[in-house]
């Protein structure tokens, strides 16, 4: 008489056995307990394990599982990177490459408004064209006190010895000189002179006589517009941005140009 030995059902049939359980005791935990057939479940959720039942007859057993694992792992990491990135910004200092980083970035929306003057109204108000379209930018503009003079005073140029132009220079309350002809009212050629240069300004100021008494007098001043090489009054370079007061005889040069300016008036020739 043979013995009956106890053989494992074949794999499939186990496959089938675990997969059985498991919907079970799901569908347990989502209704809470009880038999399944003690149990009326509704029509939706039969329709869900049907389709879940489906899903793994396509798939594969436990392949809804690790997809739903992928899932929330994603999850985890895409909320603790964000948190990590805004917990590691309000540590960055001002200086870091983080911080750098994180403002190149940033939207323009969230940029201050600047309201400061950019210069573009007066620089279109100091524009200056010429008859055939080319424009230049006038970098001075004349002081309150400006006058024209009562005084016929003229420049005397010379170069070297010989007296080589005559300029009158009491026309009008002020003369630039450069290199740019279509601002300048004084031209100078030479390449070391910029092309606005200088101005001969008068001006209207107070002053007392030996008496104490004080009275308004006009008298001409020269102030260099920071020019690259610098003017020069009888040798002496003069401070760059301020009015520096003119004598009769006084004699100007612009920048490395040996041309010499030589100021005189009516009264004194």
């Amino acid at each position: 008489m043979s013995s009956r030995r106890s053989r494992s059902p074949p794999p499939h049939r186990a496959y089938d056995r675990d997969r059985d359980r498991n919907y079970d005791r799901d569908r347990d935990r989502d209704h809470g307990g009880g038999s399944s057939s003690s149990r009326r479940y509704p029509d939706d959720r039969d329709r869900e394990y049907t389709r879940r039942r489906r899903e793994d007859e396509q798939y594969g057993y436990g392949e809804r599982e690790r997809e739903r694992e992928r899932a929330r792992d994603r999850d985890r990491y895409e909320s603790s990177s964000s948190r990590r990135e805004e917990r590691d910004e309000g540590r960055s200092g001002p200086g870091s490459p983080r911080r750098r980083n994180s403002r190149s970035l940033s939207p323009r929306s969230k940029a201050k408004p600047d309201f400061k003057a950019s210069g573009l109204l007066a620089a279109e108000t100091n524009t200056v064209r010429a008859a055939n379209g080319d424009s230049s930018v006038l970098k001075y503009n004349e002081p309150p006190e400006a006058r024209k003079p009562v005084v016929g005073w003229r420049l005397y140029v010379f170069k070297g010895e010989e007296q080589v132009e005559l300029l009158h220079i009491h026309r009008q309350s002020a003369y630039l000189i450069g290199r740019d002809r279509i601002v300048a009212d004084i031209s100078v050629d030479h390449p070391s002179c910029s092309k606005q240069h200088a101005v001969i300004q008068y001006r209207f100021i107070h002053q007392k006589d030996q008496y104490g008494t004080s009275k308004g007098v006009i008298k001409p001043f020269i102030i260099d517009l920071e020019s690259t090489n610098g003017t020069f009054v009888n040798g002496e370079q003069i401070p760059v941005s301020r009015y520096y007061e003119l004598k009769a005889s006084d004699v100007i040069k612009f920048g490395t140009s040996t041309r010499e300016y030589v100021l005189l008036h009516d009264e004194a020739s």
